[in-house]
């Protein structure tokens, strides 16, 4: 910029005075010029003091760039007027962004010299350059490259300039919005990097709104692409530096947050916000110490094929330094945060009365997942990290199935399942289920023969569409008033025992455990066995979405290969004692008497199919090859798998295609690897404890009646008196439970209840199995009572007293 005004030093002669006005960085120069000389000669003069190129400048006057061998006083420069001084970018490979770039600069210049007026239409017609030339190829790349980020956040924060300042922010806003667009993100890094260096050096940074927005944006495009290194001949870019210039504030950012969080537990600190920059930013960085340290193991040479410079944008020793100091810090605030959670925890029962998780907790298992890819980089870090949430197991556990919904984010916690829960993993793989929507005209309704359950279950269940299944069932028996969730949980029950009753020939039951099965090899004696897999992966799976216990369990083998793990010899010893026991004794044999032949063993193996006996390889050319001490492994390997995997394969995968009917998504392998096999155990068949009365009581209320009447008194004591058959069979009269969650009742979705009625004391109790509601009248002595409840715990009768 430059002021014009007339001396008087020489009577015969005047000559200029110019006040250069630089608007960044800002200066103020004082020049003089007699109006023979040229405008190069003015220019060169600026040139020498400031060191910028004499060949990049220009004037502008009135609009109009002026002549370089024109004088002063032919281009008709008047008393008193502005100039405008830009430097030209050099074109290179983009002539028209160069030239575009040029008219931003001066556009720029006025907006810093000319009045309110004139700088805010100044403004607008650079909003409107932006929009219309944004996607010019090297228009980005030369903004970023050029003085323009400066000059407008010069504007957004000079003085007595609110209005131009609201125009220049929202310039910039519009920048980033465009910034963002998805064909403009892998060449706008530089330039977002540009705003976010030139806000700080003003000393707007950290909570100032439009460095936040910046910051927001560069995380964005960092997410998106990566680290960028620019295009062109612009070698403009967001280095790995620059990358690492964020951590320290996002860091303090995000423990102030957490130490916010233990003071005010109703309010969620850290914001979302907050952690998904300080991931955003910790990434690459993250990446970058992983490579360094390879290259210096040797892993990846450094020929030039490396994505890293290795000389120029490497971390610097000490920046690798603060990360693990970062991570540290992080760590032992989470340490405190736990125990600050355990103490608000103390002596109250998840689920119960007084148990909250305050949302200040909510952003905690991101900041876990961050610090545990960041211990990936540290010696020793590791270990640390699981040390830490070993020690907090139980509020790692509730923080799971408190806040954790839907997705995979937080299967990282299942790489180290000691710190892990049952109810941890139960969950983890439970919101692999889609969340059932209460629409009751979606449901799939059903009406079921007792005498024909699972022919009938298997035609509703088998022909339905996927989505008509997830959408909820809706069921009722033949010739039965009963309706809802009760009898829904009693179908589960009856089906699931018609699938795998061995009469069926679907499944087999292991010799030491009769709870237990697996595929039965010589199922295609039914002559439509795989659709009947199917149809059973179906049931299981719904009746695992739905928390019914159906009262079996699945042995080791079938287990395995529904998670898609190697089957071993150890996994076999339930499904078959005999072959596990002689598989071990050739192991062990002394290895001269397995070379001797004795044994006469080769890689075959003699098998049943439809009354017919024959022999089958174990391999190709099994028949010729001998097993001997050296092939022994292999020998009993493959003996295994073909036993125990290849022969149900066909079982396997389509029970595996009926269960991922059920699931949001075909992860079928995914949800059996989330748990143990205990805990699929518990999840199907339940408690296997004896029923403790004292806890029964703590999770039944009173409707009608109070704690301290007589009859309630006399219901216990009858209790009491009861066999845990009778118990089983009350509970399940009361509720179609048929076994207890491995919780007990709390594990059940509602409170019993105990409601009093107005019938005739000689009336046998009742049910609302929907709602858990037991109802009696007031009996008129505990012996009556006692012979009230006698009748309805006989098994076969219980089921014909509940209502709904």
């Amino acid at each position: 910029m430059s002021d014009a005004e007339e001396g008087s030093t020489n009577p015969r002669r005047w000559k200029f005075q110019f006040f250069v006005r630089m608007v960044w960085p800002e200066r103020n120069l004082v020049m003089t010029a007699y109006p023979e000389e040229t405008v190069k000669s003015v220019l060169a003069q600026i040139a020498w003091v400031t060191g910028m190129p004499l060949k990049e400048l220009r004037v502008i006057y009135n609009g109009k760039q002026l002549q370089l061998e024109k004088t002063l006083e032919e281009c008709g420069i008047e008393n008193d007027c502005n100039l405008n001084i830009v430097g030209r970018l050099r074109s290179g490979l983009y002539p028209a962004a160069s030239h575009t770039i040029d008219c931003v600069l001066s556009l720029l210049g006025q907006v810093w010299t000319c009045n309110t007026q004139r700088s805010c239409e100044a403004l607008n017609t650079l909003t409107g350059l932006i929009t219309r030339y944004f996607n010019l190829p090297g228009f980005v790349e030369l903004f970023a490259a050029s003085n323009a980020p400066a000059m407008l956040v010069a504007v957004y924060n000079k003085p007595c300039g609110a209005r131009t300042g609201k125009l220049a922010e929202s310039c910039i806003t519009y920048f980033l919005s465009c910034a963002r667009a998805k064909n403009s993100q892998s060449v706008s890094s530089g330039a977002v990097m540009e705003f976010c260096k030139q806000l700080r050096k003003i000393g707007r940074g950290r909570d100032d709104h439009l460095y936040v927005s910046c910051r927001n944006t560069l995380g964005h495009l960092l997410e998106t692409i990566g680290v960028s290194y620019g295009s062109g001949s612009v070698k403009k870019r967001v280095s790995l530096h620059d990358v690492f210039s964020f951590v320290p504030e996002l860091a303090d950012r995000l423990l102030m947050g957490l130490d916010n969080s233990k003071q005010c537990r109703n309010i969620t600190r850290p914001s979302l916000g907050d952690v998904l920059d300080f991931k955003t930013f910790l990434a690459p960085l993250r990446n970058q110490i992983i490579l360094q340290q390879q290259l210096l193991r040797g892993f990846v040479s450094g020929d030039g094929n490396c994505s890293v410079e290795k000389d120029d944008d490497q971390l610097l020793a000490e920046e690798v330094d603060y990360l693990r100091l970062v991570f540290l810090r992080l760590l032992s605030t989470m340490d405190e945060c736990f125990n600050c959670m355990a103490e608000c925890m103390v002596d109250k029962e998840p689920g119960g009365k007084g148990f909250v998780l305050y949302p200040s907790w909510s952003m905690y298992l991101r900041i876990l997942k961050e610090l545990y890819d960041t211990s990936k980089v540290f010696d020793g870090a590791e270990e640390m990290f699981w040390t830490i949430l070993r020690l907090h197991k139980n509020m790692l556990s509730a923080l799971v199935v408190g806040f954790v919904r839907i997705g995979d984010e937080h299967r990282w916690i299942l790489d180290n399942r000691s710190v892990t829960t049952f109810e941890c993993r139960r969950h983890l793989a439970m919101v692999l289920f889609p969340i059932e929507r209460e629409d009751f005209d979606m449901f799939h309704e059903m009406l079921i023969d007792r005498s024909q359950v699972l022919a009938e279950s298997f035609e509703y269940i088998g022909g339905a569409k996927p989505e008509s299944l997830r959408s909820g069932l809706f069921m009722e028996f033949k010739n039965e008033e009963a309706t809802g969730p009760g009898v829904l949980r009693e179908w589960f029950v009856l089906v699931c025992r018609g699938i795998f009753d061995s009469r069926h020939a679907l499944f087999v039951a292991c010799p030491n455990d009769c709870r237990r099965f697996y595929p039965n090899p010589a199922s295609k004696v039914h002559p439509r066995h795989l659709e009947y897999f199917r149809f059973a992966g179906r049931v299981i799976a719904l009746a695992l979405s739905k928390k019914v216990q159906v009262g079996i369990v699945f042995d080791r083998v079938f287990f395995m290969q529904l998670a898609g793990i190697h089957v071993t010899l150890e996994d076999i010893r339930d499904a078959d004692p005999y072959l596990y026991r002689s598989c071990k004794q050739i192991l062990e044999m002394d290895a001269n008497f397995i070379d001797s032949d004795a044994l006469g063993l080769t890689f075959v193996r003699e098998v049943e199919e439809l009354g017919c006996r024959k022999v089958v390889e174990l391999c190709p050319g099994g028949k010729s090859l001998v097993m001997n001490s050296h092939n022994r492994e292999h020998y009993v390997d493959l003996l295994i798998q073909h036993c125990f995997v290849k022969s149900i394969s066909e079982q396997v995968s389509n029970f595996a295609k009926g269960f991922a009917d059920i699931l949001s998504s075909s992860k079928v392998q995914e949800f059996f690897q989330r748990l143990e096999l205990e805990d699929l155990d518990w999840m199907l068949h339940g408690s296997d404890n004896t029923i403790s009365i004292e806890d029964w009581k703590a999770h039944t209320k009173y409707q009608g009646y109070e704690e301290s009447d007589c009859e309630i008194s006399w219901f216990w004591e009858i209790v009491g008196r009861m066999s845990a058959q009778q118990r089983r069979v009350l509970i399940f009269f009361w509720t179609s439970v048929k076994y207890l969650p491995v919780e007990g009742f709390r594990g059940l979705p509602s409170p019993l209840f105990i409601c009093r009625t107005t019938e005739p004391s000689n009336r046998l109790p009742s049910s609302h199995t929907c709602f858990y509601q037991l109802c009696f009248p007031q009996y008129s002595s505990m012996a009556v009572m006692h012979d009230r409840f006698g009748v309805i715990t006989q098994e076969h009768i219980a089921c014909s007293f509940g209502t709904s």
